[in-house]
């Protein structure tokens, strides 16, 4: 009996690989292309043996359908193994993580993810730097406009969370700073993102096309980020995740 259930979950364990290979086929077939140079694994699966992933997406890259591979919101700790599995076959690791990274969301990026920039040379490609809007000020009074994302049935438990006395007293606390340097409250948040010397690009989210033309204006805005600026900033926030000694 046991053996029977082993060899059933192993069975679906190979059958989640298909899948997942079936639905890059589907990628490349609609957006038309042959080939990627960078595909994410998003979201670790539970039940998948990570060497399994490995396996997966270095035959993707042996096929030549993409010259890299990278996750998404995976821990340290599976980035860790997955190196570990990697070098043990002698296969491709992941080079880039894709976690969530704000001025609200910050301890994977500025605390759990250190010992990979070095040890694994690990990028970071990361995204809601706006954290769902809400760093773009206009839920600062607590108000959902009805136009918006909070707005939807889908997202009331986000808006929910997100909207709490704490979250809006840091963001009122920003607009300032962001009114002293004469830019956006969203350009500012973007920009801070993006000075992080580990981060690579930031993902940003737009559903209009006058807001991707602002959102690329945070990068004339990072020049601004001043020492001075960012302690401004880390006042009003008070987000910075404490750093292990082992780390420094």
């Amino acid at each position: 009996m046991c053996s029977c259930v082993r060899l059933f979950c192993e069975y679906l364990q190979r059958v989640r690989v298909f899948l997942r290979m079936v639905s890059l086929m589907s990628c490349f077939e609609k957006l038309d292309v042959e080939f990627m140079v960078l595909i994410f694994d998003y979201r670790p699966d539970i039940y998948t043996p990570i060497e399994e992933t490995v396996r997966a997406m270095n035959y993707v890259i042996d096929k030549g359908w993409a010259f890299y591979w990278g996750t998404s919101e995976w821990s340290a700790q599976q980035i860790t193994e997955a190196w570990g599995i990697a070098e043990r076959l002698d296969l491709v690791g992941p080079i880039v993580e894709q976690p969530e990274y704000n001025l609200l969301t910050r301890h994977k990026v500025e605390s759990e993810y250190l010992p990979l920039y070095t040890n694994y040379g690990l990028g970071l490609t990361t995204w809601s730097p706006l954290a769902s809007g809400v760093l773009t000020g206009k839920y600062s009074k607590g108000t959902i406009p009805p136009d918006s994302r909070f707005a939807l049935e889908n997202f009331k438990n986000l808006a929910n969370r997100s909207l709490v006395d704490d979250v809006l007293k840091k963001v009122n606390g920003l607009k300032p700073i962001a009114d002293e340097l004469g830019v956006p409250l969203a350009q500012l948040a973007i920009a801070w993102c993006a000075a992080n010397p580990n981060v690579s690009p930031v993902i940003t989210g737009a559903t209009k096309e006058y807001q991707i033309q602002e959102n690329m204006k945070a990068l004339d805005v990072i020049p601004l980020l001043t020492p001075a600026v960012m302690d401004k900033i880390e006042s009003v926030v008070q987000s910075k995740p404490k750093r292990l000694d082992s780390y420094r």
